[in-house]
C-alpha cells in the first residue's frame, strides 16, 4: 500500500507543480519524510497524510479517488483530430478519445455551397462558436442571419438549426457544444 500511496502522492505533487521541498515546507514536515513516503519506504499515519494533503490542498477522500493517470491525452496535433462531419462539411473533433467528455470542441470547415442538410438539427444542449474565416448563413428557429469573420453565436440546441455556406469562399468556425456526444 505504501508504494501505491507514494506513487499517488508523487503524481499529485508533480501535477500541481510542487517540489518535494515546497510540499514539506507547506505541510510542516521534513523533506526526507516526503521523499521516503514517495519512495514507498515509509507509510505515513492518517494524521500525517492529512497534514500533507492539506498543504496541496486536497481531502484524503479526493486524494484516493482523484484520476492521476498522466496517460490521458491533453494535447492534439492537427492530424490527430478525426473528421466526424458528413457530406462536404468537415468537423474536426478535439478530445475525441476522452472518457466522459462533457462538451464537443470542433473546428468546422464549410466549402462553398456546403450545408448541414435540409433537415434542421436538434438535440438537448447548447452551442456557441465564432467564425474565423469566411461567412456562414445560420438558421436558428425562425431567425436567419449571415455571420462573417469575427462574428459569433450562442443558442440552445433544442431550437432547430442549420448551417449553410452560400458564399464562394471557404468558411471556418471554432465551436463548442454540450453535452459531449458520440458522432
Amino acid at each position: 500500500m505504501s508504494d501505491e500511496l507514494g506513487e499517488r502522492l508523487r503524481a499529485l505533487r508533480t501535477s500541481r507543480g510542487i517540489s518535494q521541498r515546497e510540499l514539506a515546507k507547506r505541510a510542516g514536515v521534513t523533506h526526507s519524510s516526503i521523499s521516503q513516503i514517495e519512495q514507498g519506504q515509509v507509510s505515513p499515519s492518517v494524521s500525517s497524510l492529512k497534514k500533507i494533503l492539506n498543504a496541496v490542498p486536497i481531502s484524503v477522500a479526493d486524494f484516493f479517488t482523484l484520476e492521476l493517470d498522466n496517460k490521458v491525452q491533453q494535447f492534439y496535433s492537427a492530424d490527430e483530430l478525426p473528421d466526424v462531419g458528413s457530406g462536404d462539411v468537415e468537423l474536426r473533433l478535439v478530445g475525441y478519445n476522452r472518457k466522459n467528455r462533457g462538451l464537443n470542441f470542433v473546428i468546422e470547415t464549410y466549402p462553398p455551397g456546403a450545408d448541414t442538410g435540409n433537415d434542421m438539427i436538434t438535440y438537448y444542449g447548447e452551442e456557441a462558436g465564432v467564425v474565423i474565416e469566411g461567412q456562414i448563413e445560420l438558421t436558428v428557429g425562425t431567425q436567419v442571419t449571415t455571420l462573417k469573420k469575427g462574428d459569433s453565436y450562442y443558442f440552445e440546441t433544442t431550437q432547430p438549426h442549420r448551417f449553410r455556406n452560400r458564399s464562394k469562399k471557404i468558411c471556418r468556425i471554432v465551436s463548442s457544444s454540450t453535452p459531449g456526444q458520440t458522432f
